[in-house]
């Protein structure tokens, strides 16, 4: 298994309108949309802090897919599989967290030593959860006993119990909790990265459109120096656990949006 694509790759939206394995509130795969028209939004214009203009011409978009009953993790590593092998850089909108799993196995099986860096209020590593092991509390806990990543970097946690602190050691996870941030120097990174963006790691007040509201969260200033701190080639990313049923005013709509600005910055500078 290599490192396939060396070149820039292109920016590609994709929306995964899935949250059947939520275990506390649906509604997050009503997101997608709303994180397009948002990112869309003359609210604001096109340009990320990091000087790069997005435009049509930067950033594709190739829709929401349309998710089969049965087999939903087979057509999204599918899907996400194919852009990849087109030259794309896909940038998912789930959904809930579950769908990182199988978007992670496609890059894990096209690029070696795949670092992901990973924000979030839960470490999502329980073995199962309520019976569930493809639960939206599990998705790195499948992706790192499959040995789709080298390395995962967690930012943001606030939520550790026994179980789950067994699992990171088992795995060699490297968990930065919350009351230990700023992590700046954590993530000068080589080689190919994916970012994996819960909205929960932010502070509610910032964020309340999500399922799991965990106070004491991240500003998203605390967030956007973060992600402007990675190094390494940012091949792919995703922002999940947005769930509009729970917003107010659309502000997680505009955070959301404005997170998605700041990692195709990143992508696009290089």
């Amino acid at each position: 298994m290599g490192s396939l694509h060396r070149k820039p790759l292109k920016p590609v939206l994709l929306g995964i309108p899935f949250d059947a394995h939520s275990s506390y509130l649906r509604g997050a795969a009503e997101a997608p949309p709303l994180i397009r028209e948002a990112f869309h939004c003359d609210s604001s214009n096109s340009s990320t802090e990091s000087g790069i203009e997005l435009g049509p011409e930067s950033v594709l978009d190739a829709g929401d897919l349309t998710l089969p009953a049965e087999g939903a993790f087979i057509a999204i590593e599918n899907a996400v599989g194919k852009l990849i092998d087109e030259g794309r850089t896909p940038v998912c909108l789930g959904g809930d967290h579950s769908i990182t799993y199988p978007i992670v196995r496609a890059f894990g099986k096209r690029f070696a030593d795949l670092t992901i860096v990973h924000f979030d209020a839960h470490p999502d590593l329980y073995d199962e959860f309520q019976g569930n092991r493809f639960s939206h509390a599990c998705p790195f806990a499948r992706i790192m006993e499959e040995g789709c990543a080298k390395r995962l970097i967690q930012l943001g946690i606030r939520t550790m119990n026994a179980h789950q602190r067994k699992q990171a050691d088992r795995f060699g996870v490297e968990v930065v909790e919350m009351r230990e941030l700023p992590a700046l120097e954590k993530l000068k990174l080589a080689g190919p990265v994916y970012v994996s963006f819960d909205v929960d790691v932010l502070d509610p007040a910032f964020a309340p459109g999500i399922s799991h509201r965990e106070p004491g969260g991240m500003s998203v200033r605390e967030a956007v120096s973060h992600l402007h701190a990675i190094t390494g080639d940012i091949v792919g990313a995703d922002i999940v656990e947005y769930n509009p049923k729970q917003d107010v005013s659309q502000l997680t709509a505009i955070v959301c949006a404005k997170i998605l600005k700041e990692i195709l910055g990143k992508m696009i500078a290089g």
